[in-house]
């Protein structure tokens, strides 16, 4: 799991201020798709990903989100996500899962890259969108969570940044 905390810089300009992941073990009873697993290249028993249970991961990855929506004076974080539908949906099952208390995301509003990115690009695939954004891609890396997450973000920075420098013209 990753998730990657936004900033605007002194110019009005969105960025990635931080990053953060952790490796999380299957919780029992787990869906683990040998497809999928294969697919994305990941072991979730290889004893050098140094996973935490799930809770942990959480509580983990859930601090600085905390930290940064009290910065902001908000009172809940928006998921930013490539079809954040699963994201979502996935990250609140976990919540309920665990028991988790003080969730700061929003229970299901999200923004959408894939529907920004055929917006602003013409495309809605990631990594077509990350390429034509002129965000470097690649695919060696693609579907680790810290990755996708981390091209996620600059897609959308790109694409808030790219909306700002185009209402000021207006």
């Amino acid at each position: 799991m990753a998730v990657v905390i936004p900033a605007m810089d002194e110019h009005g300009q969105l960025f990635i201020q931080s990053s953060h992941r952790e490796h999380v073990n299957p919780f029992e009873g787990a869906n683990l798709e040998p497809a999928a697993l294969k697919f994305n290249g990941i072991d979730p028993y290889h004893p050098f990903r140094l996973a935490v249970d799930e809770k942990e991961a959480l509580q983990k990855l859930f601090a600085p989100v905390r930290k940064a929506v009290k910065e902001q004076h908000c009172t809940r974080a928006i998921l930013v996500g490539h079809n954040p539908a699963f994201d979502i949906g996935f990250m609140n099952a976990a919540v309920e899962r665990t028991k988790l208390k003080r969730n700061p995301f929003h229970p299901f509003s999200t923004f959408d890259t894939a529907t920004l990115g055929g917006l602003a690009y013409g495309q809605t695939v990631l990594a077509k969108a990350a390429t034509a954004a002129d965000i470097e891609w690649d695919s060696e890396q693609a579907h680790s969570a810290l990755y996708d997450a981390e091209q996620t973000a600059r897609l959308f920075c790109k694409i808030v940044n790219r909306w700002d420098a185009f209402t000021r013209q207006v």
